[in-house]
């Protein structure tokens, strides 16, 4: 993986005016961080320099131009990687996403890993340099933004109307493999090169139905209406635009995640019409990024507001509703008056990624996760009247509910549905929770508390 020896001589003579005129010790970090991925490099102040300012250019801006790897490009990394500036190394695993040919990617992989000061211990050598970057919080060097835009849009121009500034954090934003959505509301049979959502679904009554009873569902009921979403279905689609009870919803489901979500956009404040939810093909520490395709408006998936474009300046934050995760047989017993989407919707196909591709862990880089449970252990989340989150791990409160046991905190109750979970507040009303796994709750819920059986 080595650049040969020339380049490095050559680059070497640029170096004195390329160092950066500063650089601070990194943050502390939490202890199980520093076990993990050990302690982070010093970190640069300010700006990277006229010499490594056009070194970025050169490999990041006019190499997609060229559409080749050549000499020059070779230069100028190594121009990058002797800077010693640990915040390229974000530049350097965005682009590795789209390499083309193995000598890039190569000394891309070396120069990120000398950038941190990292040995790869395995072949992810992307997953690794993100996983450190993350882990230790390295900021990102000015212009950073402009530079990861030209990558990613160079490669899926649907982008272009996406990247922009706004409340949201572009380091953590990686490409999912797959890309965007955007075809108009109510196209749902339109044929597109993306993980195509679903407007307006076609459904049957629970009688005849498609699904065997062991087939697992998202529970939905709204003004009393009920709906299954299968996860057959929702593994193919991930997004579903619906309206349910009288009421407009998107749906969004998060297969890294294993979390199903629902989100009034009906009568929302902010927005001049309905926000119509689509997958975006971005991640964000592998969780997926949605956007209304009216406004190319990114939402937090996680946390339901808009981060950017026009519903982000109107502050549009969505309401969110309950999602209950059970089987089909259990879901029609409860709700005998329930429909179902069509099998159709599925388009033939029968995933079960819960059991197969992400039964053993993220597949995408999410950094440190808090240890407090397993990354993949299975919680329902809510938010408390004043604002705190709070994870109730699923296994434990369902066995607690079945023998008839309370499980409160602070005004919120958990309560058994359909063989799911409900979290409602001290009224009884329902307040809009979901299942998730920990690593996704704990992550966009960093301060989340914790509920035990002990107190």
């Amino acid at each position: 993986m080595s650049i040969r020896p020339a380049l490095t001589l050559i680059a070497a003579l640029a170096l004195s005016t390329a160092l950066p005129a500063a650089a601070q010790e990194a943050s502390p970090i939490p202890d199980y961080v520093a076990q993990e991925f050990g302690q982070p490099p010093s970190v640069s102040e300010g700006a990277v320099g006229a010499e490594i300012e056009e070194a970025l250019q050169v490999v990041f801006v006019d190499s997609l131009a060229r559409g080749e790897w050549g000499n020059q490009q070779s230069l100028a990394l190594e121009q990058v990687r002797l800077s010693g500036d640990p915040r390229l190394a974000w530049i350097v695993a965005d682009m590795m996403r789209f390499t083309w040919q193995r000598t890039f990617d190569d000394a891309l992989a070396q120069t990120g890993a000398e950038l941190l000061g990292i040995e790869f211990d395995g072949p992810q050598r992307w997953h690794a340099i993100t996983d450190h970057l993350i882990a230790w919080d390295i900021p990102a060097y000015p212009g950073y933004l402009d530079h990861k835009r030209a990558i990613f849009t160079h490669f899926v121009p649907g982008w272009d109307r996406i990247f922009v500034e706004g409340e949201i954090d572009w380091r953590m934003v990686s490409w999912g493999g797959v890309l965007i959505d955007d075809r108009p509301y109510d196209e749902t049979d339109a044929l597109c090169n993306c993980i195509p959502a679903v407007d307006n679904p076609e459904v049957v009554e629970a009688e005849g139905a498609w699904l065997e009873d062991d087939d697992i569902v998202f529970g939905i009921v709204i003004n009393g209406e009920a709906r299954a979403y299968p996860r057959q279905i929702m593994e193919v689609r991930e997004m579903v635009n619906d309206t349910l009870g009288g009421r407009d919803l998107g749906i969004p489901y998060c297969t890294l995640c294993g979390a199903a979500q629902a989100y009034f956009t009906d009568d929302v404040e902010g927005a001049d019409e309905r926000p119509v939810l689509r997958t975006s093909g971005l991640l964000i520490r592998s969780n997926k990024v949605m956007y209304d395709v009216n406004t190319f408006s990114i939402f937090d998936t996680f946390l339901g507001h808009a981060v950017t474009g026009p519903l982000a300046e109107a502050g549009v934050q969505l309401e969110q509703a309950t999602v209950i995760t059970t089987d089909w047989g259990t879901w029609k017993a409860q709700y005998p008056q329930t429909t179902v989407l069509i099998e159709e919707l599925a388009l033939g196909r029968d995933f079960d990624f819960r059991n197969g591709r992400d039964a053993n862990g993220p597949i995408f880089p999410v950094g440190d996760v808090d240890p407090r449970l397993p990354v993949q252990e299975d919680v329902i989340g809510a938010i408390t009247a004043e604002g705190e989150p709070v994870a109730f791990p699923r296994a434990t409160a369902l066995l607690a509910l079945r023998s008839g046991a309370t499980i409160a905190y602070e005004d919120v109750r958990l309560e058994l549905d359909a063989g799911g979970i409900r979290a409602v507040g001290a009224d009884g009303a329902d307040i809009g929770s979901h299942q998730a796994f920990w690593f996704a709750w704990s992550q966009f819920h960093p301060d989340t508390a914790l509920w035990s059986p002990d107190g």
